[in-house]
């Protein structure tokens, strides 16, 4: 999500025309939606196959320190592949690896919420889409810069995943308000994505932005989902 630095020497695309401009924005919202898309099918049609349940079983019967720390190391190679590598085929693979790494990690709590709560994966999918479309509105509509929102998820997140390697190292759950603030905490970084697609980014960047923005929409939905199903 901390991405400014790298591009502190290329021209923002704050800086270009009209049209250039536009037509970066066009690129990373449609590179989004087609992120989107794969994941949703992709997730169909592993529960189509039943191969959700069986990745399910597994993972959930494998310490959950793994599956995390094998999340973060793809994550990490697929945003600095998307960041930095000068062919966009390399570009065009880590998102769409990281896709469907997310799409995988997501796997069994769909099959827990799709077993125990039906219906709480449109509904948070919905709001999901919802709360993203009115933060990118305001973000677009003001024009302002959350840059300033940097240190705040770079804190959150760090406290994020302390919190979450205690609580699959001593058993404890996080409960319902560490699932609020999460959500909080993937608005503003939203919010933050969002802001440096039109003030940060160069215009060849359209993959990794989208790549970002698509984070940090996953991350929304898990937690929403999360409390969905803790009412249930």
């Amino acid at each position: 999500m901390n991405n400014t630095d790298v591009y502190s020497t290329v021209v923002p695309v704050i800086e270009l025309d009209d049209k250039s401009r536009a037509q970066f924005i066009a690129r990373t919202y449609n590179h989004l939606f087609f992120a989107i898309l794969g994941f949703t099918l992709f997730e169909i049609a592993l529960f189509k196959s039943g191969a959700a349940e069986n990745i399910a079983r597994l993972m959930l019967g494998t310490s959950w320190l793994i599956v995390l720390g094998a999340f973060m190391i793809v994550s990490w190679l697929a945003r600095s592949a998307a960041h930095s590598a000068t062919s966009k085929a390399a570009q065009y693979a880590a998102l769409t690896g990281y896709v469907l790494a997310q799409a995988v990690v997501f796997v069994p709590l769909l099959y827990i919420a799709d077993q125990k709560a039906p219906g709480t994966i449109a509904s948070a999918a919905a709001v999901t889409l919802i709360a993203f479309a009115v933060l990118t509105l305001v973000v677009f509509m003001t024009r302002k810069d959350f840059s300033f929102l940097r240190g705040i998820l770079m804190w959150g997140g760090i406290i994020a995943l302390v919190l979450v390697i205690g609580g699959a190292l001593f058993g404890f759950n996080l409960g319902t308000f560490f699932s609020v603030a999460m959500v909080a905490l993937a608005g503003a970084a939203i919010l933050y994505d969002t802001s440096n697609v039109l003030h940060h980014y160069p215009e060849d960047r359209y993959v990794a932005a989208a790549l970002e923005l698509f984070a940090s929409v996953a991350l929304m939905l898990w937690y929403v989902l999360r409390l969905f199903m803790s009412r249930r």
